[in-house]
């Protein structure tokens, strides 16, 4: 039987982090750009650094509101470069695993309260020490797991409708390879009564030579052929195939990049159309709708007149693609 599954563009907040400060602000620009979806940065709220919690709450509500004002639709919340730059969810001592899952479930109630019932990112790095060793490199990945089950129904409790893992490129910070990413989504979502986990597809996350992936590893759209169906995330950067850049999508660095769009939207609808004969279709349903996340991320010398204009360049890159209302495919 066909099913529809839709295609939308949407924007990244981290172009705004360090930069602006008021929510009218972040939602205007947004729509001025030229995207109608935000996918929030968690740098921009962060649920332990950014002033106390009725601060918080109250930013939130004003989001929702200004999102309302401006047209702009909050897909998630995901993270920033915080929670990337520390031993999280599979440090060996539980206290700061603890903390970590204290930040992911008090961030379900910052998304919950700005509109947004779905939160992603990464909340991890496996230390150097535990690499070393591969009988702890294993009990880590199973502490990773096993948490992400945990969460999955503490976040289900409070209204959350999915949480996403982001694939990674270095062996640190996991699933960073096609076999280990199919491993996480089936341990963590088999028999699970929570909200389901889905995988982030990024195409600028394929930079694993460093550690000595190749192959299939290596191949953004193997990647989003594999996963696409899954996923309603899919994080759009232009960049090398060596390096995770988040480069704009303006001439200069297309030229430069190697990330093809057409190709990506090839990818995942051949995802779906193959979607059953996947080992993921044992527990996770395809899902109805992907939003394709611009996740371009300035230096701090990027004066803002610049960023603004490679933005909005981007969005007419892209909308020649996908259009301002989206793109729906039977597949």
């Amino acid at each position: 039987m066909a099913r529809d599954v839709k295609f939308e563009l949407g924007i990244n907040g981290a172009f705004l982090t360090r930069r602006w400060e008021r929510p009218g602000n972040w939602m205007r620009l947004t729509r001025e750009i030229g995207f109608r979806n935000q996918e929030f940065c968690g740098d921009v709220i962060d649920p332990f650094f950014s002033g106390d919690r009725e601060f918080q709450l109250e930013t939130c509500r004003q989001v929702r509101s200004e999102a309302e004002r401006y047209g702009v639709h909050i897909t998630d919340i995901y993270t920033g470069v915080a929670t990337h730059r520390f031993h999280g969810l599979s440090h060996s001592h539980p206290s700061p695993r603890q903390r970590m899952k204290e930040w992911i479930l008090d961030c379900c109630d910052l998304a919950l309260e700005m509109g947004t019932d779905r939160i992603g990112g990464h909340w991890d790095a496996i230390s150097v020490e535990v690499m070393e060793d591969d009988d702890a490199y294993r009990a880590a990945v199973g502490r990773v797991q096993s948490i992400f089950r945990e969460l999955s129904r503490a976040a289900a409790q409070k209204g959350i409708a999915a949480i996403y893992n982001e694939q990674m490129y270095i062996p640190s910070e996991i699933p960073w390879t096609l076999r280990q990413a199919e491993e996480f989504l089936l341990a963590v979502n088999r028999d699970n009564d929570g909200c389901p986990v889905l995988l982030t597809i990024d195409v600028g996350h394929q930079a694993g030579m460093h550690y000595g992936l190749e192959g299939d590893d290596l191949d953004y759209i193997e990647w989003c052929r594999r996963f696409g169906a899954v996923s309603e995330i899919v994080h759009l950067q232009q960049t090398t195939p060596d390096a995770s850049h988040h480069w704009p999508f303006t001439a200069e660095y297309n030229e430069r990049g190697h990330v093809d769009v057409p190709a990506i939207l090839d990818a995942l609808e051949q995802s779906h159309r193959e979607y059953e004969l996947s080992p993921l279709a044992e527990v996770l349903p395809p899902v109805e709708r992907t939003w394709l996340i611009a996740e371009i991320i300035p230096g701090s010398t990027k004066t803002e007149t610049a960023l603004l204009d490679e933005l909005k360049m981007s969005a007419e890159y892209l909308h020649q693609f996908v259009p301002e209302d989206g793109l729906t495919l039977s597949v």
